[in-house]
């Protein structure tokens, strides 16, 4: 599958860059919603991932604007220190794309599907950081029941833990279908099931994997704290972990001083054609503030 980026319309519509200037995208990915804002109007574009992969891909995308687009090997927490290097005070706009990609999920390799057998890794970037078959492997079954309750919102975690521990005695749960296979047999079986059972443990491995959900809250702040007056901030969440944090940051930000006003009191979501053309974005939520004087 092509990779299609979502809700574009509605960040356009939100981000505003036909007036010019420069925007940041701090999760490029392929590059597609930074494309947009090009040619929607945007003068530049600082794109941040995490992703060697994507940033590769990302560079072949935005290849026609190359003079007008510099891309960093970053995670968009550090942010204000992309900016700092940059010598960059303030932007008119920064967009942060909270999902995985296509791309992650599809490249063989990479270990965030069950689809396919194949080393359980799980990293965004590939270049630093603990697999997922590490923390499988050294986590106690306290630790993993934990995770996949907190980041899954799995209800079986502490009977996938215990299968999870109990498998690893007899072999190291290091690969995708292993670790699927064993979630599985774990997980009651009642009748029609409208995910696969192993969907939330894969989820929750991910976000601890690569710290999803840490320091968001603090990249929201900074992220307001460098719009310049009138410009404003998106952010796409995936899932009801991300997105809390995302609402209620956003929210504690428009009561302080107030920093910022809230654009979206609640969050957009796709329309069914872009759900029924890209399945992927059906569990998008879109939230967008304005950064006052």
């Amino acid at each position: 599958m092509a990779h299609i980026p979502v809700m574009t319309a509605e960040v356009l519509e939100h981000l505003r860059p036909g007036g010019g200037g420069l925007f940041v995208d701090c999760t490029v990915g392929l590059g597609g919603h930074a494309r947009a804002l090009l040619e929607a109007g945007a003068t530049r574009i600082l794109g941040l991932d995490r992703d060697l992969d994507a940033l590769a891909r990302a560079r072949e995308t935005l290849a026609p604007w190359s003079h007008r687009v510099e891309l960093v090997h970053a995670d968009y927490r550090s942010l204000d220190d992309v900016l700092d290097r940059q010598q960059i005070a303030h932007v008119d706009g920064t967009l942060a794309d909270l999902g995985v990609s296509s791309m992650q999920f599809e490249t063989p390799g990479r270990g965030f599907s069950f689809h396919r057998d194949e080393p359980l890794d799980m990293r965004m970037d590939r270049s630093r950081g603990e697999t997922a078959a590490d923390l499988v492997a050294r986590a106690t079954e306290r630790e993993l029941a934990d995770a996949i309750f907190a980041y899954g919102e799995e209800r079986f975690s502490r009977r996938i833990a215990r299968a999870i521990v109990e498998a690893r005695q007899d072999a190291p749960v290091d690969t995708t279908l292993r670790l699927a296979s064993i979630v599985r047999r774990a997980i009651p079986r009642r009748g029609f099931m409208r995910i696969d059972p192993a969907t939330r443990t894969f989820q929750a491995l991910r976000i601890w994997v690569n710290r999803e959900l840490e320091g968001l809250d603090r990249f929201i702040e900074t992220a307001t704290a460098r719009l310049r007056a009138g410009a404003r901030l998106v952010v796409i969440a995936f899932h009801s972990l991300e997105d809390r944090i995302v609402k209620h940051t956003l929210r504690a930000l428009e009561r302080r001083e107030p920093l910022v006003r809230i654009l979206t009191r609640k969050p957009l979501v796709p329309t069914d054609d872009e759900v029924t053309q890209n399945p992927r974005a059906r569990s998008a939520k879109l939230r967008a503030a304005e950064r006052l004087t």
